[in-house]
This record gives structure tokens, sequence and C-alpha cells, in this order.
């Protein structure tokens, strides 16, 4: 799909978090693949606000994993993007935030060889000119229930399919 302005990226990352909330803010694994400037930070930042999160959400480039403590359970948004080797998910403790009662949302996930075959929901951003693209492969039910909420909110504001 194409996506006409931030609005609509942020809209798309709202309806991502109704979705989420819809399902009682279940545990996951979330992960966001594109280019710089894909608007990948601006999706997620538009998620997490949409859970409730209140004041700046901040990206993880340089922490490379930021924790929201949530109602419902812990949320995590992991930045890969400063990965130098996968071997360092391990320093990170990363495993212990797959432990089925955390939800994670993961930028540049293709650092992480393996990764994406844990996912529920495979996000993939790219820039076109000066519109952006947006596609999602569903992994698991959850993503399903997820991408059913995305393309209610697509149908809703009109967005283009490509």
């Amino acid at each position: 799909m194409i996506l006409a302005d931030l609005d609509t990226t942020r809209a798309l990352g709202a309806a991502l978090a109704e979705g989420l909330r819809a399902q009682g803010l279940p545990a996951g694994l979330l992960l966001f693949r594109g280019p710089l400037g894909a608007g990948k930070t601006t999706f997620i930042r538009a998620l997490i606000a949409g859970l409730g999160v209140a004041g700046a959400v901040r990206s993880p480039t340089y922490t490379l994993i930021e924790p929201y403590p949530l109602a419902g359970g812990d949320l995590f948004h992991v930045d890969l993007y400063r990965l130098r080797n996968p071997a360092e998910l391990d320093d990170l403790g990363f495993a212990d935030l797959l432990d089925g009662r955390s939800l994670c949302l993961v930028e540049w996930p293709e650092r992480a060889p393996g990764l994406a075959g844990h996912a529920d929901l495979l996000i993939d951003m790219d820039v076109a000119g000066r519109l952006r693209k947006i596609a999602w492969e569903v992994r698991t039910g959850l993503g399903q229930a997820l991408a059913a909420g995305l393309e209610a909110c697509a149908t809703t504001r009109r967005i283009t399919a490509v």
C-alpha cells in the first residue's frame, strides 16, 4: 500500500495499537524492515502512543532497547541498526524479551538472521519518491488478527493498494 503522508503512517500505527489492545496486549514479536527514512520509527511511535505510553517515545538507535511498562505487560522497542554481530543479542539479553510475556517491536530485524522465524507479523516499509510503501506478512494467528485491523484502517482511510 502507498502511504501518502506522515498522518497516514501514524494512523496505521494507531490502528495496530488498537488491534493489540483488542487482543488484550498479547505477548508477541512484530518486525519492521525497511531502509532509513521509510517511516518505521514514525509508525512505531504512533503504535506505542496508541498503547497509552504518555510523553516522548525515544528511538532506541543508541540504547538498542527501550522498555515501556504497560498495564497489560511489558513492551520493548528494539532497534538493531547498530548491531554488528547477531551474537550481541545474547549480551543484550534479547532472548529474555521473547519470554512469552512481552511484546517486542523490532526495527532492522535482518541484522539478526533467524529472528523472522519467530515473528507474528512482519512489516516491510520502503521509500517511493516522496511517498512511502508498506506491506505486511502474517506469520501467526495473532499476526492475522493484527493484519485485519491494518486492512480495516487502510479501507477507512482509502489508502491506495499497489
